[in-house]
């Protein structure tokens, strides 16, 4: 965070301090977890359903804190003392970036905000990895995309900072307009509007309601890059004042994938094309989808002045970054393991068995499906859909785990012409005895699930001297915006929003 004493962050958080030295400075970190305060740190109690962090505050002092931020006073301990936290926190970021992001003052810090149904954390990892060839970049590790952790990843910014490239999840209409005025974006990145968490919202015009907020928030000097292949995101041009550039494989897109084609290993390769030229694009990340991701990267790095040749050699580097987000790797018996396992909605399931499909010419698939959570009256309808797909794409081998993902075996099994079989399983060490039985040296094995512990089947395929993934490979359940304690239990974000 920039240098702020406590006189500033009490009058930008609307708080008061109690045992505090107005004019002692913070020079550090801001952090919830007291374990990760340093010197010169800030601190910020929440009151969780497990623990109380005001319990840890004399803790996070005696590491180094200048002051803590919280609801109630604790005896020997600078306060700023606030209403709500989580609202403190927000407005702590808030006034952090507006300082960055003005001419003149601290910095010129450039924020970047997308949303989407689909692809958010791994199109965030690929926009800061091009970005970071430009300037220093701050962006969350994983899933961070909540009113916790959206301002957390802002304070991380400095005066040194030139991009600050932020996901935004919502669970409903306003959430991301919040999160918008936390950190406002001037590039505005919309990918997708699917039926993820589509049992909060009721319907995908009301998702699109919701994605939409971000291009609304933009300013006239602003960017809107919108998908043209997603009629809901292409109509998001009529709701910004922002310049809009359209993406994707459509005639009328800016930022164009010509002549698109994949290699054995799902990867794909095609023609950037653009108004100022074309070039040729190889992508390391496996999947089809990827291409209207990196779409997405390359508009954001025209627009930040990179000529197109460079953007092309930039996008053939990009790797993942973020857990459990088509991590593929072979085993030493020829097996191939598509490790998706981070989270599962019918359309980034649909990504994820066509990606395998591409992949896996002339050798045999299975697919391990897990529950996709929170599609309310959709949820049946969903899960049928997915299971007919796989039978329809020719998956060799359905594992269907969990009573709960038992309409993908009934979906499947409706496809009369399919060769294969639907195997449904009562839970994750099910799904390991079945497949230890009956995978083939060279089969493709893809894992997916909505965070119902499917990962477990994926690291039960891994080799044992294998990195669990990428940096940030956290569990699942563990790599959320923050931990379960540090939010209350009304908060409308606690899982990982759409």
């Amino acid at each position: 965070m920039i240098r702020m004493s406590l006189a500033e962050v009490a009058a930008a958080v609307c708080g008061r301090l109690v045992d505090a030295a107005p004019e002692a400075v913070v020079t550090g970190s801001v952090e919830y977890d007291s374990r990760q305060v340093g010197p010169g740190g800030l601190f910020v109690a929440f009151a969780g359903e497990r623990a109380d962090g005001h319990d840890f505050a004399a803790d996070a002092v005696r590491a180094g804190a200048v002051a803590v931020l919280g609801t109630r006073p604790v005896a020997g301990v600078p306060m700023v003392l606030v209403d709500d936290s989580l609202v403190a926190m927000g407005r702590l970021a808030c006034a952090v970036v507006d300082r960055l992001a003005r001419p003149g003052q601290d910095g010129r810090l450039t924020i970047i905000g997308l949303t989407g149904s689909s692809g958010k954390t791994t199109t965030k990892d690929l926009v800061a990895q091009l970005t970071q060839r430009l300037g220093p970049t701050i962006a969350p590790a994983g899933t961070f995309n909540n009113e916790l952790g959206h301002p957390y990843t802002a304070l991380k910014s400095t005066v040194d900072t030139s991009y600050l490239v932020l996901e935004m999840g919502a669970r409903g209409i306003g959430h991301i307009r919040y999160l918008c005025e936390v950190a406002p974006p001037r590039i505005g990145i919309v990918l997708n509007v699917g039926v993820a968490h589509i049992g909060e919202f009721g319907s995908r015009e009301q998702i699109a309601v919701a994605k939409g907020e971000l291009v609304e928030s933009l300013p006239k000097d602003g960017l809107a890059v919108l998908n043209a292949d997603d009629p809901l995101v292409a109509a998001m041009a009529g709701r910004t004042d922002a310049r809009v550039v359209l993406v994707g494989e459509a005639e009328q897109a800016t930022v164009r994938a010509r002549q698109v084609r994949l290699d054995e290993r799902g990867r794909a390769a095609y023609t950037l094309v653009m108004p100022e030229g074309q070039a040729p694009v190889r992508l390391r990340v496996a999947g089809a989808h990827q291409v209207g991701n990196t779409l997405a990267v390359a508009a954001v790095g025209r627009e930040l002045g990179m000529p197109v040749d460079q953007i092309a050699a930039a996008l053939g580097e990009l790797r993942l970054v973020s857990t459990r987000r088509m991590d593929v790797f072979d085993r030493a018996d020829g097996v191939t393991v598509i490790d998706d396992s981070y989270n599962a909605n019918p359309s980034s399931t649909t990504a994820a068995l066509q990606a395998q499909a591409a992949m896996a010419t002339g050798r045999r698939r299975v697919a391990v499906l897990g529950y996709m959570a929170e599609l309310g009256d959709y949820e049946r309808t969903g899960h049928e859909e997915v299971g007919r797909l796989a039978a329809q794409l020719g998956v060799d081998l359905l594992v269907v785990v969990g009573e709960l993902a038992a309409p993908i075996h009934d979906g499947a099994t409706s496809v009369a012409d399919w060769g294969g079989a639907s195997v449904p399983v009562t839970d994750q060490q099910e799904a390991v005895a079945l497949l230890r039985d009956r995978l083939r040296p060279g089969d493709v094995v893809l894992v997916k699930g909505s965070r119902y512990r499917t990962w477990e089947v994926a690291d039960a395929l891994r080799p044992a001297e294998a990195e669990a993934g990428p940096a940030d490979a956290l569990r699942p359940a563990e790599a959320e915006a923050g931990p379960a304690d540090a939010l209350r239990p009304a908060d409308p974000l606690r899982e990982p929003p759409a």
